[in-house]
């Protein structure tokens, strides 16, 4: 038995709704020339009533067994990565295992917010090698428009929607590199949901929780702390930057991932995802949908390699260089 893992295949699924610059600015008071220079952002995908945590994540999922070319009967867990599932319980990993038909394939949810889906994959790469699953299905997926404040100056322009997703399963050589992560817990001010539950039960008339970030410490943080994981993750997986085909950030912000790939020393063939900038940032699935345009638009190819890093509420973070299916 093998006792290697890797990404077998790669799903997305993207909202068909597509919100430029030009719809927001009047509301938040600013224009689509400050929202591209502070963000890189043009455009970003937003869910209709009938695209949810649920349906994106069966579609991305389906798209992910499709190129792995596998069966959901050979699923042996569904691993969700999502901080905009609504239902506190049960896990969305459940109805999702369902309605793809890997019943009763193990199902639970990761709470780790833009880092979810590096973690996913680090769970499920220690799964497959420690032999408790012969296939797991990672899913990053985000519904949040629907937690976004849509007056909110600081983060309405930033968040938007849709699902990506990764099969992993047993290979015979490495595909995934030993994990980097870890959290920042003193620092969770700084990325957070404004109000509590148990506040808003209290109070009826509470303003509808949703998520506020203080744009520049995260900036700071994640341009320079991110680096450092990053150079860890290549010194964990035996690795250098010239060693690398892609480098594949969390899409929080394009400045964010100039300055990391500044600091790298990228070389100028590494190619660099760009997702955001009309998808917007989309948390725990941004990593994914970042690496099935990347693969989809033929700029890397099976066997590359390429360094994910992500991070995000928390202040969670994860790192790991992993071979393209």
């Amino acid at each position: 038995m093998s006792t290697h893992a890797r990404i077998l295949g790669v799903g997305a699924y993207r909202p068909i709704r597509s919100v430029p610059n030009s719809e927001i600015v009047d509301r938040i008071d600013s224009s689509d020339d400050w929202i591209k220079t502070r963000s890189g952002i043009t455009s970003r995908r937003i869910a209709g009533p009938d695209e949810t945590v649920i349906s994106m994540s069966v579609e991305a999922a389906n798209d992910a067994l499709e190129h792995a070319g596998i069966g959901a009967d050979q699923i042996d867990a569904v691993v969700v990565a999502t901080v905009s599932h609504l239902m506190q319980t049960p896990a969305a990993a459940a109805m999702i295992s369902h309605q793809l038909g890997a019943t009763p394939a193990a199902a639970f949810d990761v709470s780790a917010a833009c880092a979810g889906f590096c973690y996913g994959i680090a769970l499920a790469s220690d799964m497959v090698k420690g032999e408790s699953a012969g296939h797991v299905l990672v899913i990053g997926v985000e519904k949040l428009s629907d937690i976004t404040n849509p007056v909110d100056r600081g983060t309405a322009f930033i968040f938007a929607d849709g699902a990506g997703a990764a099969v992993v399963g047993p290979s015979e050589e490495p595909g995934i590199s030993p994990v980097v992560w870890g959290a920042d817990g003193e620092q969770y001010d700084l990325i957070r949901q404004t109000v509590a539950w148990d506040d808003v039960f209290a109070t009826p008339d509470k303003e509808w929780p949703a998520l506020q970030m203080q744009g520049s410490a995260v900036f700071r943080w994640a341009s320079f702390a991110m680096a450092k994981v990053a150079q860890q993750a290549l010194a964990a997986a035996e690795l250098s930057v010239d060693d690398l085909d892609a480098f594949i950030p969390h899409q929080a912000n394009m400045r964010i991932t100039d300055a990391m790939a500044r600091t790298l020393k990228l070389p100028e063939r590494v190619v660099i995802a760009r997702d955001i900038a009309e998808q917007g940032n989309t948390s725990a699935a941004s990593v994914p949908l970042a690496m099935h345009r990347l693969i989809d638009e033929g700029q890397v190819k099976p066997g590359d390699k390429a360094l994910l890093i992500a991070f995000g509420a928390g202040l969670a973070y994860a790192a790991q260089v992993v071979t393209i299916p």
